[in-house]
């Protein structure tokens, strides 16, 4: 505990009461650091219409949360497609803070009118999806590592692909080419920050069981059944070679490492956490 005291972090995509955000956030107070936290919505994207509501907060019972551990947090909705808005919010991040030390890019479009085959998909489907997932971590990523740059900070920039970032699925073809760009921007950006001292890395979870999956339940006449969507998460998680689907806590080890001092020489690397689905 403490590897990250007197660090700050922004986490994008955080909303959500099950997802890789809060459970980032939170591993990263735990380690010390304050935080911004951020989404495009108060309780996050990634819902289903007709799923019944939980109470969750969001980004507000977040920062409750990790004021609780001892930490400062700002929440702070944000559209990382917006170049405007990344720069307001990197503004106050530095302005309530006074310093930024890691990026934490977790937004992500949520499943919509892109799951389809590419003959079937419109371009407004298309660029949904590559403007959140990749240009807005793109400028997300640009407006930080310009902080670090002239502040002489040997920051961390972490950006959360997926294990679909290396294999490539029917019906996700906007979401494979988002994250497999987001790989080459890692790499890229890995190569021109490591002379600053500021790592660059990939973590690449496998099918996480978060509110993203909630389109599983959707049944045809739009209502909502938890059972079909468990049998599904059942149905994925026997075929995973450790027999369960990724948990936000396993991402958000690796992330709280990959923030720290230990992983100072480890960058440009995309690294699974999928539980053996795929290991390349």
């Amino acid at each position: 505990m403490g590897g990250l005291s007197g660090k700050v972090a922004i986490v994008t995509g955080c909303g959500g009461e099950r997802g890789l955000g809060r459970g980032i956030a939170r591993r990263l107070a735990a380690e010390g650091a304050d935080l911004v936290v951020t989404d495009v919505a108060p309780t996050g994207t990634a819902v289903v219409l007709s799923k019944p509501e939980t109470g969750w907060g969001g980004l507000e019972a977040l920062a409750a949360e990790i004021r609780g551990l001892g930490r400062q947090a700002v929440p702070a909705l944000l559209d990382i497609r917006r170049a405007e808005q990344v720069d307001r919010a990197i503004a106050q991040a530095l302005e309530v803070f006074g310093r930024i030390d890691v990026l934490v890019n977790n937004a992500a479009a949520p499943p919509g009118a892109d799951r389809v085959p590419v003959v079937e998909m419109s371009q407004e489907a298309w660029e949904a999806v590559l403007g959140t997932n990749l240009t807005g971590s793109f400028l997300c990523a640009r407006a930080v590592a310009r902080v670090l740059l002239a502040r002489g900070i040997r920051g961390r920039i972490i950006n959360i692909a997926s294990d679909r970032a290396k294999v490539g699925t029917t019906r996700l073809a906007a979401y494979c080419a988002s994250k497999f760009g987001l790989i080459g921007l890692t790499q890229c950006l890995a190569m021109e920050l490591a002379p600053a001292g500021i790592t660059v890395n990939a973590v690449c979870p496998g099918g996480v069981d978060s509110e993203r999956l909630d389109y599983l339940g959707r049944r045809t006449d739009g209502s909502y059944d938890d059972a079909q969507r468990a049998a599904e998460v059942r149905r994925r998680a026997a075929a995973n070679p450790s027999g369960r689907l990724t948990r936000p806590e396993d991402v958000a080890e690796l992330v709280a490492f990959l923030a720290s001092d230990g992983a100072a020489y480890i960058t440009g690397q995309a690294i699974n956490v999928s539980g053996g689905s795929i290991m390349h």
